[in-house]
């Protein structure tokens, strides 16, 4: 009885290491995504396109991928959590034996807010989301305030 709950024990410990693995993963893609995105768009419309159109276009995903990043890193705290849950109680329970959901963990890891502004994001996302955001109001500022002067 000892050595088969180790082993359910090892096999559920495994399928959760799994789903962390794969959010961390999903994570790093997402950051790989918003780099590439901004170097292809920049590198392609650079004379094409006026530059605060080009930084509105870029605001929307990096946005979007910010707050996916964050679902990711969040999800994959509350599958650490699960893990730890496992270790402590498995071998005397069979409480939410195999259960793979996260969300039972949700009030025990920071909201969605703390963790998209902690340090790790805000670097990553903010700085290019403040850059953007700066060269579009720039440019609203020139369009109204000086209409007359040429923006180039």
């Amino acid at each position: 009885m000892e050595a088969e709950r180790q082993t359910i024990l090892h096999k559920e410990i495994d399928l959760i290491q799994e789903c962390i693995k794969r959010m961390a993963n999903n994570s790093f893609l997402i950051k790989g995504w918003t780099v590439s995105l901004i170097a292809v768009v920049l590198a392609l419309a650079k004379d094409k396109i006026d530059l605060m159109y080009i930084c509105l276009i870029l605001l929307i995903p990096v946005i979007g991928f910010w707050y996916l990043d964050t679902f990711f890193l969040r999800t994959e705290k509350m599958y650490r959590k699960m893990y730890e849950w496992v270790i402590k109680n498995r071998l005397q329970s069979d409480e939410r034996m195999y259960e793979l959901d996260p969300r039972k963990y949700e009030n025990e890891v920071e909201s969605t807010k703390n963790v998209m502004f902690s340090s790790t994001l805000k670097v990553f996302f903010g700085i290019p989301t403040l850059v953007l955001l700066f060269i579009i109001l720039y440019n609203l500022f020139q369009i109204f305030f000086f209409p007359h002067c040429s923006r180039y």
